[in-house]
Order: structure tokens, then C-alpha cells, then sequence
């Protein structure tokens, strides 16, 4: 999953990159309205975190002008301000929802996790494909109840993969998706990190789950 946090404090912004960063997500950051406007405009995220007292933009503006764009992506909005009429405000625009600081990271997560498994249409969090099963709150994968080693990338790649089985998923959407803002679009890593999945499954019987779509991407299939 690939996240936008538009906030401007530095120390606040890089304290939750990292956070998330740390629970597998790939996170771009944003530290005014207009850039976080653009990049939620070019790039297709999965979730918006959305300071309200912004430069340039504040981050009403910017969530009315993504609505307006028929950008629907979830928005969490972020402030410290605590009002009523800002939360009915932040919601009647479109927010998804409303987080006052100061707060604990581990709400922030649980209201991520919340918002995302809602846009996927998932009432559990756990991912099943085949023998493959994925537990991304506990961040486990097991087959056949026996656990599976994944670095941090090789897990976002795979639960990419999984919430998107039967798919085809193309090399730009995985980059997209797994990868930051600064990842180079001219190397092979897409296909090395394919690689290493398919050689941890190997063991399980389960590597031609994965099958090349030539020249286009991937496909997860049971």
C-alpha cells in the first residue's frame, strides 16, 4: 500500500513516514497544500493523511479540490484543531476521518488499517489465496500453517500481489504501489524482488503462483 502524508511540520511528517515506513507501507511526504495537492494528482495513492493548517493550500482546499477532481482516495485528516464545526467541515468535504493531535501512532495505524480494508471491501484483514494466507497486522505469512520469512519489501510486494489476485499487476502499478516516490523506473529491481519470492516459496510448492504476464507484470494466481 502507498500512502501520502501532506504535513508541515518536518518533525512530524518524518516521524510518521518512518512509522509506516516501518510497518511496510511506502510512503511519500508532502510538507505544503500545493505539493501535496500535485502529488495526490499524478499518483495513484491508497490513503491520504491530511494536515488541515497547511501553507500555500490548507488542507481543506486541497481535500475540496480532490473531491472536485473525482479523486476518491480515503483522506484521514490531521489537526490540532479539535472543533466541531472543523470536523463537520473536514467531513462534509469528504474526509473519510478525523484525528486530533496530539495522538498515539498505534490509533493512527489502526485507523489505516481500518480505512484500507473498507476500500478493499474486506471485512477481515486476512489476505487468503490458495495456501498462501497473510495476516498484515501481525505481518505473517504462513502455508499450510508453517511460517514464511519475508524481508519488509518482499511482504509489501506479496501482499500487492495478493490483494490483487487474478489480477494482472504492470511493472508501473507495483512501483506505484510498493515503492516511494523516488523509485527508478529503469531498473530490473521489480524482477529481482519477483525472484526472491518465487525462491522462499519454492520450498512450499508454491512459486508458480506467481506467473509473468511478458511484458506487462504480474499475475497471482491459486
Amino acid at each position: 500500500m502507498r500512502l501520502l502524508i501532506v504535513e508541515d511540520e518536518a518533525k512530524v511528517a518524518s516521524f510518521i513516514k518512518r512509522g509506516l515506513e516501518a510497518e511496510n507501507y511506502a510512503v511519500d511526504a508532502a510538507l505544503d497544500g500545493k505539493e501535496g495537492l500535485h502529488l495526490a494528482t499524478v499518483h495513484d495513492y491508497d490513503l491520504i493523511l491530511l494536515d488541515i493548517l497547511l501553507p500555500k493550500l490548507d488542507g481543506f482546499g486541497v481535500l475540496a479540490k480532490l473531491r472536485a477532481r473525482n479523486i476518491r482516495t480515503p483522506v484521514i485528516m490531521l489537526t490540532a484543531r479539535g472543533e466541531l464545526d472543523d470536523r463537520v467541515r473536514g467531513l462534509d468535504l469528504g474526509a473519510d476521518d478525523y484525528l486530533v493531535k496530539p495522538f498515539a501512532f498505534e490509533e493512527l495505524l489502526a485507523r489505516v488499517r481500518a480505512l484500507l480494508r473498507r476500500r478493499s471491501d474486506t471485512a477481515s484483514p486476512i489476505l487468503r489465496v490458495g495456501r498462501l494466507v497473510m495476516d498484515p497486522v501481525a505481518h505473517s505469512v504462513t502455508i499450510d500453517d508453517q511460517e514464511v520469512e519475508f524481508t519488509p519489501k518482499e511482504y509489501s510486494l506479496l501482499e500487492y500481489l495478493m490483494r490483487n489476485e487474478g489480477g494482472v499487476c504492470t511493472r508501473a502499478m507495483i512501483a506505484q504501489h510498493v515503492w516511494d516516490i523516488n523509485f527508478d523506473t529503469y531498473t530490473n529491481l521489480i524482477d529481482v524482488f519477483i525472484n526472491h519470492l518465487r525462491r522462499k516459496l519454492q520450498p512450499h510448492g508454491c512459486e508458480k503462483m506467481i506467473q509473468t504476464v511478458r511484458g506487462v507484470g504480474y499475475v497471482l494466481k491459486a
